[in-house]
């Protein structure tokens, strides 16, 4: 019996309940064949096979980030990048400086910035974007993805102005005057963006294949998207090349249902490297934006309630159509209101399929990051997948405690959530936070930032997860989620042969240390996407 590779001599959770520690793994065509100890594993070698050594490292099934924006995550890596930026005036300087670099006419683009991290707390204007870039146009994108901050220009070439309507599901922000200040949140962002070129299908792939070579650099064998029809466009294209190297759980926008029901696409159709998943659906904005939809006001804010992107009866309407077809649903919501509206949908949904039969489709709830106690144990008694970001709650939690008060507790709610029984899938959301694996890991274990803050047990400690928790949400939990249980999820035999090899064993090291870890090998399909030893 001829192997292809084994792996010795090291430290491997499978995350299988029935052998849940190993030493050594055979994989042979993609596959794994055998798990098992040193001895029992090296008796399978022949000529053929490479022998590796991991000299103790550390092995989990291969991560997968089940909530990432792949299109916009690579074409991010060449605009100019805000996130982290302290100040507006640190905001504006790397502005300014990839402008210089950047020398031209066309549109500059970037994104990451929050006014929420900044001392004043200020959304910025277009005409601090006009005393540095006067000449060409500029859309930056808010952190997390539901604001826009322009320039004049860009305001001027989209015909933007004081007798412009707010479109439905956006606002355009306003001074006292009636005049937009620059800012555009949630849908009214798509009145600048809708005048940005878009890339075509052969320079997305280029840019989705630098941002493949990155994921595989920090631990990632797989992704479920949330992008439109050009990510999936490009992805065929790489796929159709044989280039696709992730495996990519294709999202819908709800905005295409029509046209996958009308061809006729079911959720987990494709192939172990390119398979439909569900219909997203925003039901609501963020925290970031202040949109996001609450019970009761923001903290300070005695009108501001969020905003409804789509109201109940229109989920309803979209996801009885969706469930018909044979397709998931997965529906963005940030706040209590907007997560109890969509339990609510849920409810009702799940009975009429009930009615129709058997069939179970895996819907999901992308975020959940506050959600009143009333609803907590709803999506475990629905079974709807709780797809959050830990990485948020570290992100987040000043303007959760500020905006939110003492609904902050129940913000984040991953403990919640796992003892409820529903079942809990990882990402990171990218790219409004790193799509990097560890800095979510050790968000999850925690709740603590990379500098210590904000103490020794976290924020609302309660809520962390143990490593193997952590280590299921970002592993077997995306399998399940996506229907891929057979053949993802777990080192075990006739598994496709995907894996993550750490420098250091995360069971063991010291959770200060978890940012140091590094990633020693990336296998896909049986092949080392990336190695460091």
């Amino acid at each position: 019996m001829s192997t292809s590779l084994l792996l010795t001599n090291g430290r491997i959770y499978t995350m299988n309940p029935a052998q849940p520690e190993a030493s050594a793994v055979a994989i042979r065509d993609g596959r794994i064949l055998a798990v098992g100890n040193d001895d029992e594993i090296a008796a399978l070698a022949d000529g053929l096979s490479e022998r590796i050594d991991l000299q103790g490292r550390c092995v989990t099934p291969g991560l997968v980030d089940a909530h990432v924006h792949f299109q916009h995550f690579a074409l991010s890596l060449g605009n100019v990048d805000l996130d982290g930026a302290p100040t507006r005036r640190v905001a504006l300087d790397r502005i300014a400086a990839f402008a210089a670099e950047q020398r031209g006419t066309g549109w500059l683009s970037g994104r990451g910035w929050s006014q929420g991290a900044w001392p004043d707390h200020a959304f910025p204007t277009a005409a601090d974007l006009d005393a540095i870039v006067p000449d060409r146009p500029v859309y930056l994108a808010h952190k997390s993805g539901h604001a826009a901050w322009v320039n004049s220009l860009a305001l001027r070439m989209a015909r933007v102005d004081e007798t412009t309507a707010d479109p439905p599901g956006g606002q355009i922000q306003r001074d006292a005057a009636g005049r937009p200040t620059g800012i555009l949140l949630e849908d009214a962002m798509t009145l600048v963006a809708a005048h940005i070129p878009r890339p075509t299908t052969d320079e997305l792939a280029e840019a989705m294949r630098r941002a493949q070579r990155y994921c595989w650099s920090v631990g990632l064998t797989g992704l479920h998207d949330f992008d439109g029809r050009d990510c999936f466009r490009a992805l065929q294209v790489l796929r159709e090349a044989g280039e696709l190297g992730l495996r990519v759980v294709k999202n819908v926008p709800v905005y295409r249902l029509e046209y996958a029901l009308g061809v006729g696409l079911r959720s987990g159709f494709g192939d172990d490297w390119l398979r439909i998943g569900g219909v997203k659906i925003f039901a609501d904005g963020a925290l970031g934006s202040r949109t996001a939809a609450m019970l009761a006001p923001y903290e300070g804010e005695p009108d501001n309630r969020g905003i409804v992107v789509t109201d109940k009866e229109e989920m309803v309407e979209k996801a009885r159509q969706a469930s018909a077809g044979g397709l998931g649903m997965t529906i963005h919501a940030i706040g209590d209101r907007a997560n109890h509206d969509v339990l609510d949908m849920y409810e009702l949904l799940r009975r009429e399929e009930r009615e129709r039969g058997p069939a179970r489709l895996r819907h999901r709830i992308e975020h959940v990051q506050v959600i009143h106690p009333d609803d907590m144990h709803r999506l475990a008694e629905l079974g709807i997948i709780a797809s959050m970001q830990p990485i948020h709650a570290t992100s987040d939690m000043d303007m959760a405690d500020r905006n939110w008060g003492e609904r902050a507790r129940y913000s984040y709610a991953w403990r919640t959530m796992w003892d409820s029984g529903a079942l809990v899938v990882f990402g990171s959301d990218a790219p409004v936070e790193r799509i990097d694996p560890l800095p979510g890991i050790h968000a999850a274990v925690t709740r603590r930032r990379a500098d210590g803050r904000p103490g020794p047990d976290g924020w609302f400690p309660e809520q962390r997860l143990t490593m193997a928790e952590t280590i299921f949400g970002f592993t077997t939990a995306a399998a399940l989620t996506a229907g891929q249980e057979k053949h993802q999820g777990t080192i075990a035999p006739t598994k496709l042969a995907d894996l993550t090899i750490f420098e250091r064993d995360l069971f063991v090291v010291p959770p200060d240390e978890l940012l140091d870890v590094g990633i020693a090998g990336t296998i896909v399909d049986g092949v080392f996407r990336h190695r460091a030893f």
